[in-house]
């Protein structure tokens, strides 16, 4: 059964080892729990619907709440201390397009905000209801969870657009494909949802972001159904495709995705190595990539991330016996770990193995094998789930992520990392504070940082604080060459930084786009765009 105020299935929990307390007490201080709202006291303050009867539309108190929050930290708060105060007036689980198509005609007839809903797992308020004097629909996409079509001349497989990462991989593997999406919320996140909010996958360096994978399909308009075509390439003007990517339910409601699959790898391995200091870490990351050598995934974390991930990984004494022999080979207290992965025939993963600890070497690295590399690989989708645990230990994690030039990568690493790190020094709170490199180009990569701080006295507080965290280095972002959002999508929470990023004139584009589409700002409002009055 899926968690109503959480991430995933409750029977899942991540448990931390017997040090994991110790060690962040230590960086912190010492937390207690905020206590948590049951759901059947959350229910008991759902409103009465305001939405007329519809067949497909379910307004149950229990559906209402299960649909109102996504996994952003406000939407977390709100889920625990069941402060919701807003929610949704219905849903409704469409099983086709035409069923979507008949839900937007009376959404139009009647005056009503509508939120598509993929799997739910927003980290930026993407499906958050705001206040609205009009009725609010949340459209639940997940019925429309098979493939429909796939093309083996032109490997173009065609789902409905709330088919979840596992469904989409499992129907695939079958017939002897994959996408080769795999974003951290892989368990949950929808097909249609990767593309509305330009997601990017763990092993892009192989299989490309959403972008490079999203062939066309189909989106449901307020003004009326919208095919997108799948041509290799096309020079008629702009791309309808890039409209669409991104939009975050704006335009519309993605119903049916065409992406570009391959043939499942003949073999597939992924590695550790140690680098004794960062700045001999990252010129090796960076020589990997612009060289050309075919990984297909590749992650660098940086001194405190890689102290904190040994630290958290359980198996003291051999974790103990790595360290001392890290140390005897050069990689000690500052030391950086390595993540790649290897993917393709076996030559090509020869080859690309060879080529890798050839720049390892040359880089005074340590290289570890696989052994480590299938630890990642194991545990690689249940990390969301330590938020979970690390709540009930009384400690809020949440994650912030950009991405920039090469140029400009240490000096935007150190500033949010600064800026998160003393961000509540004013109220004599420490924070933990940890970075990753990842999804790596030849121009730059994305940065990727991590904060834990403990839970304050109260809810209200503890957001206050996020607040305070979130604001802060939002601003050193987009005042310093980063993007507000690298692959979590602007959502509600992002919308205010969006136009130092895109400019008064992008900003205009991008409104008068929607517009087109939404003249009366029914769909997703507040997403995106800071909207006018609803």
């Amino acid at each position: 059964m899926r968690r109503w105020n959480g991430w995933g299935d409750e029977a899942n929990r991540l448990a931390l080892p017997d040090n994991a307390r110790a060690f962040l007490s230590e960086r912190v201080g010492e937390a207690m729990p905020l206590p948590d709202a049951t759901l059947a006291s959350v229910i008991k303050t759902v409103p009465a619907s305001r939405l007329p009867e519809h067949p497909l539309i379910d307004r149950s108190e229990e559906e209402r709440v299960r649909h109102a929050r996504g996994q952003s930290l406000p939407d977390w708060l709100a889920m625990r201390s069941g402060e919701f105060n807003i929610f949704p007036d219905g849903v409704a689980f469409p099983e086709t397009t035409d069923q979507v198509a008949q839900l937007l005609a009376f959404c139009h007839q009647q005056d009503i905000v509508v939120i598509p809903y993929g799997g739910g797992t927003s980290v930026a308020g993407h499906i958050t209801p705001l206040k609205s004097k009009k009725p609010i629909l949340t459209v639940d996409m997940g019925r429309m969870n098979r493939l429909i079509d796939l093309e083996p001349q032109s490997l173009i497989a065609t789902f409905g657009a709330g088919t979840p990462g596992p469904q989409v991989e499992s129907q695939l593997h079958a017939l002897g494909y994959t996408l080769g999406h795999f974003p951290q919320s892989f368990e949950l996140a929808t097909i249609g949802g990767w593309v509305a909010s330009r997601s990017s996958g763990q092993q892009s360096l192989r299989y490309g972001r959403i972008e490079q994978l999203f062939a066309g399909g189909r989106i449901e308009t307020l003004q009326g159904a919208m095919d997108i075509n799948t041509y290799p390439a096309s020079a008629a003007g702009p791309d309808i495709k890039e409209m669409v990517l991104g939009s975050e339910g704006r335009m519309g409601i993605i119903s049916e995705v065409k992406v570009r699959v391959t043939k499942l790898a003949e073999q597939e391995n992924f590695y550790v190595a140690f680098f004794s200091h960062w700045q001999q870490a990252k010129s090796a990351a960076q020589l990997m990539v612009q060289s050309g050598i075919q990984l297909s995934m590749l992650r660098l974390s940086n001194a405190v991330e890689t102290q904190t991930q040994l630290a958290l990984a359980g198996q003291q004494t051999q974790i103990m016996l790595l360290e001392k022999l890290l140390a005897l080979k050069g990689a000690g207290d500052q030391k950086c770990m390595m993540t790649f992965g290897v993917t393709g025939s076996k030559v090509q993963c020869r080859s690309s193995l060879s080529q890798v600890k050839k720049v390892i070497k040359s880089h005074q690295g340590v290289y570890t094998g696989t052994r480590l590399g299938k630890h990642w690989a194991k545990k690689r989708f249940t990390m969301p789930y330590l938020r979970e645990t690390l709540w009930q230990q009384g400690f809020v994690v949440d994650t912030l992520e950009t991405a920039t030039d090469w140029d400009n990568v240490d000096n935007l690493l150190n500033k949010i990392e600064q800026t998160l790190a003393s961000a509540l020094d004013q109220h004599h709170e420490k924070v933990h504070v940890f970075t990753h490199l990842s999804h790596f180009y030849s121009q730059g990569c994305s940065i990727y940082t991590t904060y834990v701080f403990r839970c304050a006295s109260s809810y209200q507080q503890t957001l206050a604080w996020w607040h305070q965290l979130k604001h802060s280095t939002s601003e050193v972002i987009v005042n310093n060459r980063g993007t507000i959002s690298h692959q979590h999508g602007v959502g509600k929470d992002h919308a205010p930084y969006l136009a130092v990023e895109k400019g008064e004139l992008g900003m205009l584009a991008i409104r008068s786009l929607y517009d087109a589409f939404d003249p009366d700002q029914r769909m997703n409002p507040g997403t995106l765009l800071m909207d006018r009055d609803i």
